[in-house]
């Protein structure tokens, strides 16, 4: 299969890729050629399986190259909150973030619609698009409203009915808590009261979801049921992976040797997360492999020797965390 991954150097991205190409599909990366991403295309030019399309969504002209002779489209790509490839942030600039997440996927459809033998979407959603629900009774599940109170929120809502209206076969798939394997802070770590509900699903995990939603989705042809187009699932680590966020920082912090830091430097003010239904995503993709412990120890692994240099500057490395915390008290770090 030839498979087009939008945002394919990015977390999910990276995860997709390397379970994509370890099955013999074809990849091609639709990405902005930015100094990190240009790190990420020399260590994948060797592989042939893989395919750089530097491009941005905003331009049609780049989105309908990227999208000729494919076979399914996997829609990645996506201004967030926090962390973005961009170093922008789509509540601070929402205007800006929506020309490329609603206006990057109106041109996506657009291109894959007028393709002679249109490819299909499996688009990546969030459950985020459900708002606070700490006052719901968990878990959320697929016939769940959405109430989006964010601007990235609100642009996966407006993505998701453009797909469904779109006349393609699609899929959405809405992800929980997704970390990346990243040795940089994701400022949005203070943004979760620790009291929250949080379901962590590993970014392997998610990677396996969408290739083993590629395989299945190539199984059935236009003459066999599908049971997999025409769905929104939601993609979790199930119910071993649901937590209280105090629990994740706790074990995520202690792993790394940083150990827990002050609540007070957490905010209070309730967060789009949740527990989640996936007990249909997983009979149809089995996908739920690994664990937050799998995710520590992964983290170790990329840190390696700077475990130690964590351990032995322990005081410094908390105190310069502690800044990062915009609701961070006066008190002991």
């Amino acid at each position: 299969m030839r498979v087009l991954l939008t945002g394919g150097l990015g977390n999910v991205g990276q995860s997709a890729m390397r379970e994509l190409t370890s099955r013999g599909h074809t990849v091609r990366c639709l990405d902005l050629k930015t100094k990190t991403n240009l790190k990420l295309a020399r260590r994948l030019a060797d592989d042939p399986h893989i395919e750089i399309a530097w491009g941005d969504l905003r331009r049609p002209e780049d989105v309908a190259a990227a999208v000729h002779g494919q076979d399914i489209v996997v829609h990645l790509a996506f201004i967030t909150p926090k962390l973005s490839a961009t170093g922008q942030e789509s509540e601070k600039r929402p205007e800006w973030a929506r020309e490329i997440n609603v206006g990057g996927t109106h041109n996506l459809i657009t291109a894959m619609q007028a393709e002679p033998v249109p490819p299909r979407l499996i688009f990546i959603s969030s459950l985020h698009v459900y708002g606070r629900t700490e006052t719901l009774p968990p878990p959320r599940t697929v016939s769940d409203p959405v109430n989006p109170v964010e601007h990235y929120a609100q642009h996966k809502v407006e993505c998701e009915r453009m797909v469904r209206e779109s006349g393609l076969q699609w899929v959405i798939l809405r992800l929980a808590a997704t970390m990346p394997l990243a040795m940089r802070l994701d400022p949005g770590m203070f943004d979760v009261p620790l009291e929250n509900r949080m379901e962590f699903v590993h970014t392997r995990d998610v990677g396996l979801a969408i290739a083993n939603a590629v395989d299945l989705g190539a199984a059935q042809g236009a003459s066999t049921p599908s049971q997999l187009w025409g769905r929104t699932l939601l993609i979790g680590g199930g119910p071993r992976c649901q937590y209280y966020y105090r629990e994740i920082a706790e074990r995520i912090l202690d792993g790394l040797g940083i150990g827990m830091l002050p609540g007070a430097a957490f905010s209070h003010k309730p967060f789009c997360t949740d527990w989640l239904d996936t007990q249909e995503s997983e009979r149809l993709l089995h996908y739920q492999q690994r664990t937050l412990e799998d995710y520590v120890r992964d983290m170790r692994t990329l840190l390696g020797r700077r475990i130690r240099l964590i351990r032995m500057f322990r005081p410094l490395v908390r105190l310069w965390l502690l800044s990062k915390s915009p609701y961070r008290q006066p008190g002991p770090a």
